[in-house]
């Protein structure tokens, strides 16, 4: 029971979308046919008149209408008074006036029917309050329709496969392959002067201004879909709406590589936090952590946008971070050395197959190592084989081929040795022919076949370093992660209603005890502590845990109770344990006030052979609940050995969490000390990810130490602050990524009896979406995809990937479960899918059923289940396209209250539904 929808929106799906139904979003914005341009005159150098003279100059028909109450007529064409009078619903209205103007502009455009708008004009929230008063006005007015606006304050954009120069910038770059994206406008400038030297050729220049409307994400999701766009690069000063940047990167970094650099490395945003975490979580540090979880590539300079960008779109990503660096001078290899290094990449090592080859046709006296330095007397041929025998070492990454101008080769010889191995080596190939007019012809030539080429072999090295970055970045998104499980069945409810009362209470900063029992509640094994309010209670606690013992100060406001000497260890009889409570009680009413000791708690004196580790989270202003994993201790910031991620997480990511650590080498076993569970500690910090994420009331999280050994891992402390009673419910912070969503999970029985469970897709479900597929007939295959696909291509793993790896903010799979009664295995039987357009309000339906459990009533219900979660996430619009011939879907979507619709191709009808 297969339904076809004129989506799937995910680049790289197979089946063909009718351009009638495909024209919408962002597409009436940046390939307008029809254009008002409100603020036109035809004063010299004015931006209203540069602006109409390059739009007018367009290379294809494109109607503009300038708007001018005061003229007849600008530059020949006639004008009309407001853009009411203007014949026909423009694509796009570009309005240039005073600020104080612009909302009025926005109203009237809405009221005329303009689709899309852009605003030039400055004045805005970079002027003060005022300018942020207008930018309510223009919100305000937006959210009576559906037309999105960039800007204000931005150049305009460029489509140079049109030649659309909608700036008024007087240069329109060459056309090419790369989307640029910048809230800078002077680098927008300067990048377009420099390309025009450079011959860089552009799918689009976009300038975002304030982006009040139009964000990252909308762009990113647009030009993901772009058929002239290979790669998307961006200029960014601030991230804007943090989920929608996320949830469009995770998407199409699948697809397309997306390369930011990112203006404000600085600390100085980072706040006082009441936690280690807290102090030890940067903000830029975050943005690092989001876009390694997206996929995006962050580089540190202008030339490296571009340079990865080529690199990318030429040469294979690395599978490892090992390079091998074939050079015929030593200097030039040692600073390409220097620069893996300190990027973060590695030099290969050279097997012994390798080392005899190469022994076998080079000097005596070549390096012998890696670098490869094939002196300055190896001809061509001896060069080119060098780089063939490194590339078919198996500890290779890739390679790099340095050549300075002196010895024996000759630069165009080698170039024309290097062509077969341009791309037949699976591996990354790229070069460094250091000079000028000698190796002009040579680096030429390279270009020509695929081998990008730097003036210096550092670049080139760094260049490598970030191509292994974006492969590993890219690997947390394909990879498929393994279930996991092991809080308890009631810990939402639990903690939820203590959590509630602690806060009713303004008692904000649970004390140790109180908080060491929340993380039991999930899952997250901590040491026996009990809390002693007296000498007695404590003693009595003792003996009862067994000897020795340590007790600990126990406060609900003092953080860190080794500030005021709170903490005694080793205790071995009653007489110590009630020794200790005295002096912990002495010492903090000295030091801060008797109001601060509650008691103390004991716990035993744990002899754990492991390491100590910090687990921790805090709440990042843009991208909220950040989890916080490293070395830990007493001199946990003095370390400074930790890694940030966002949740959830789940075991894929856990593990590259804890890879980004120093400490991750030692967990992993290393001088001849066992290895720590590493599977339970990826369960771990799954489970803690899943605490933040169902506990948003928890502002900040120290586990501290946690204590990880071969045998146990065990919570020997933990600090938890609440947020501010004040802070209602849905204004504590979101995770940047849009957790699971338990409440589209339905039971449903079938029409034989059959219980399903009806749900949304994940990560995990990977394997069984490969034996779904395996109990489809063609004709179904057929009849979803409107054309014949292998088993072997419906199953490829990165194909798989972009189904199960749903970001639930527009793109939702559904499948239908069941438990097989003979082998008590799950099992899908059906698949349901939504996915929002790039206007916001639209979406995309498809079914598609098992053949041997359709006419059951399966599709039916996944496709109601679809138009729930439609309505539920304020779609305004659904729609699917369906083969003429395919009678009994038709009816199942007339049964909904979908209407048929035909289509410019005779062989399909559309169908869709108003929400």
């Amino acid at each position: 029971m297969p339904v076809r929808s004129s989506l799937p929106k995910t680049i790289n799906e197979e089946a063909r979308h009718d351009q009638s139904v495909a024209r919408g979003g962002l597409d009436f914005l940046f390939a307008p046919q029809s254009l008002a341009v409100i603020g036109a005159t035809e004063r010299p150098n004015s931006v209203g008149r540069n602006v109409l003279t390059n739009l007018l100059a367009c290379r294809y028909p494109l109607r503009v209408y300038p708007i001018n109450p005061n003229r007849n007529e600008i530059l020949g064409i006639k004008t009309h008074s407001n853009i009411s009078a203007v014949p026909e619903c423009v694509d796009c209205a570009i309005i240039i006036t005073a600020a104080e103007i612009v909302p009025n502009a926005i109203s009237e455009c809405l009221d005329a029917g303009a689709r899309s708008a852009v605003v030039i004009s400055a004045g805005f929230r970079e002027q003060g309050q005022g300018g942020a008063a207008l930018e309510e006005k223009i919100q305000k007015h937006l959210q009576r329709g559906d037309m999105r606006m960039i800007g204000p304050n931005c150049m305009g954009f460029m489509n140079p496969q049109l030649g659309l120069n909608a700036t008024f910038a007087r240069t329109l770059p060459q056309a090419g392959s790369v989307a640029f994206l910048s809230q800078s406008g002077a680098l927008q400038t300067a990048i377009l002067d420099w390309s025009e030297q450079e011959h860089v050729g552009f799918s689009a220049i976009v300038s975002t201004g304030s982006m009040l409307d139009v964000g990252w994400g909308d762009l990113i999701y647009h030009f993901g879909a772009d058929p002239h766009t290979k790669a998307i690069l961006i200029y960014m000063e601030s991230v804007g709406d943090a989920r929608a940047f996320v949830s469009a990167a995770r998407e199409i970094a699948l697809s397309k590589p997306i390369i930011v650099i990112k203006a404000g490395r600085s600390e100085a945003a980072s706040k006082a936090a009441a936690s280690h975490t807290g102090a030890m979580t940067g903000s830029d540090d975050v943005l690092d952590a989001a876009f390694r979880r997206c996929g995006v590539l962050r580089v540190q300079n202008i030339a490296d946008l571009f340079y990865m960008a080529e690199v990318l779109s030429k040469q294979p990503r690395p599978r490892g971070p090992r390079l091998t660096i074939v050079t015929n001078a030593g200097g030039p290899g040692v600073l390409a050395t220097d620069s893996l290094i300190a990027t973060g990449g590695q030099l290969a090592n050279l097997s012994a197959d390798s080392l005899r080859q190469l022994d076998s046709f080079l000097s005596a006296y070549w390096s012998h190592s890696n670098p490869i330095d094939v002196l300055a007397d190896a001809d061509a041929q001896r060069y080119a084989k060098a780089i063939e025998v490194a590339a078919n070492d198996q500890e290779s990454d890739g390679l790099l081929a340095v050549m300075a101008p002196q010895g024996g080769a000759d630069p165009n010889d080698v170039a024309k040795y290097l062509r077969p191995l341009a791309h037949s080596t699976g591996k990354p190939l790229i070069a460094s022919f250091m000079g000028g007019n000698d190796m002009a012809n040579a680096t030429a030539m390279l270009n020509e076949i695929g081998i990008p080429t730097f003036s210096y072999p550092d670049t080139a090295a760094r260049a490598f370093t970030y191509m292994w970055r974006y492969t590993y970045n890219l690997r947390g998104l394909y990879e498929t992660p393994v279930p996991t499980g092991g809080t308890q069945p009631n810990a939402q409810a639990q903690v939820r209603d203590f959590v509630e009362h602690a806060r009713a209470n303004r008692h904000t900063l649970l004390n140790e005890f109180e908080g060491k029992q929340l993380l039991s509640w999930y899952g997250i094994p901590v040491v026996d502590t009990r809390a002693g309010r007296n000498e007695q209670e404590a003693a009595t606690h003792a003996a009862e845990i067994g000897y020795p013992v340590v007790v600990k100060l126990l406060s609900n406001t003092i953080t860190h109770k080794t500030e005021v000497d709170g903490v005694r260890l080793n205790l071995s009889t009653g007489e110590q344990v009630r020794a200790a409570y005295r002096s912990i009680q002495r010492s903090v009413a000295e030091r801060v006030g008797e109001e601060h000791f509650l008691g103390v708690t004991v716990q035993p004196m744990l002899q754990v052979d492991g390491y100590e580790l910090i687990l921790g989270s805090s709440v990042d202003a843009q991208f909220g609940p950040v989890i916080l994993f490293g070395s830990g201790g007493q001199l946990v910031e003095v370390y400074g050995d930790r890694a940030l991620g966002l949740p959830p997480l789940n075991t894929t990511l856990a593990q590259r969490l804890m890879e980004q650590t120093k400490i991750f080498t030692a967990l992993k076993g290393v001088r001849g000390r066992k290895a720590v569970n590493l599977e339970a500690m990826e369960n771990l910090l799954v489970r803690f990810s899943q605490l933040l994420i169902e506990q948003p009331a928890i502002k900040e999280i120290d586990i501290n130490p946690l204590v990880a050994g071969p045998e146990q891992l065990v919570a020997l402390d933990a600090r938890v602050v609440l947020h501010d009673p004040e802070v209602q419910d849905n204004a504590l912070p979101q995770t940047a990524i849009r957790p699971y969503p338990t409440q589209y999970v339905w039971q449903h029985r079938l029409k034989d009896g059959t219980e399903v469970t009806i749900r949304p897709i994940r990560p995990e479900d990977e394997p069984l979406m490969i034996l779904f597929h395996a109990t489809l007939s063609e004709r179904s295959v057929y009849l979803r995809y409107f054309c014949s696909l292998t088993l072997s291509t419906r199953i490829n793993h990165e194909r798989l990937v972009r189904i199960c790896f749903g970001n639930y903010d527009r793109s939702f799979a559904l499948v239908a479960e069941r438990t097989n009664s003979e082998t008590g295995e799950s099992e899908i039987l059906g698949v349901g899918r939504l996915s929002g357009l790039n206007n916001r309000h639209e979406g995309e339906a498809a079914v598609l059923v098992s053949d041997h459990w359709q006419h059951k009533g399966l599709g039916t219900q996944l496709l109601a289940r679809i138009v729930d979660i439609a309505r539920a996430e304020k779609f305004k619009r659904l729609g699917g396209e369906i083969l003429r011939d395919n009678l009994p879907i038709q009816g199942i979507f007339k049964k909904l209250g979908f209407r048929l619709q035909p289509m410019k191709d005779p062989t399909s009808v559309f169908a869709c539904i108003d929400l």
